[in-house]
Formats: structure tokens, C-alpha cells, sequence
């Protein structure tokens, strides 16, 4: 891959996916990922840090003990290891996802 994908691009590998993300970029420890969720959010905490920012959508957002409303065009940060999940939200919802940083994350 190069060092640009479209939307639509991305799109396009997220439906051939069997998941509900797909990775579109890899480098060093960084993965850049599409997301969309279909009813639940069932995921657990990762390994690294990680940033989602909204492309369509909107909901709640819990980070362990705090919950938000977010919407398009939102930056989300998660510390690694952190309970996280979406809720409520919009059957349109699609997120950019980065994923960077060592295991346990760069806060340590």
C-alpha cells in the first residue's frame, strides 16, 4: 500500500471483509483500520493506544466509568488496555481507527 486510501477504497475493503473493520495501512507499529459496527460494539480493550475520529454517525461512547455523545468529525482517545465501547448508536456508524504505539501504550 501507499501512503494514501480514499474512502471509497476503504469502503471497498471493508465490505469483502467477514468482520466489521478492515486494516487499510500498516506501518511500524501503526495500523490504520475502518470500522463500522453493526448493533453491538462487543470489542475489549487493546493492547495499544488508540484513536478513533468519527466519519459518520453518532452515539454514545463509554471509557470505563465516563460516557459521551459524540458525533462526525469527533477524535477519540484510548489509553491501551482501557475498557471502551460504543452504544447507541446510528446504524450508519463508521470510524476511522489508529492504532500506534508498544503494548501496554506510550503512557507507561
Amino acid at each position: 500500500m501507499g501512503f494514501h486510501i480514499s474512502i471509497a477504497e476503504a469502503l471497498q475493503q471493508l465490505h469483502k471483509s467477514e468482520n466489521d473493520f478492515a486494516t487499510i495501512f500498516e506501518h511500524g507499529s501503526m495500523r490504520g483500520i475502518l470500522f463500522g459496527p453493526a448493533e453491538i460494539d462487543d470489542q475489549q480493550p487493546h493492547l495499544q493506544d488508540e484513536i478513533y475520529i468519527v466519519l459518520k454517525g453518532s452515539g454514545e461512547f463509554t471509557l470505563e466509568e465516563k460516557k459521551i455523545k459524540f458525533g462526525p468529525g469527533d477524535f477519540i482517545f484510548v489509553p491501551a488496555g482501557t475498557e471502551h465501547r460504543f452504544s447507541a448508536f446510528t446504524p450508519d456508524l463508521l470510524l476511522w481507527v489508529v492504532f500506534y504505539g508498544q503494548q501496554g501504550g506510550e503512557g507507561q
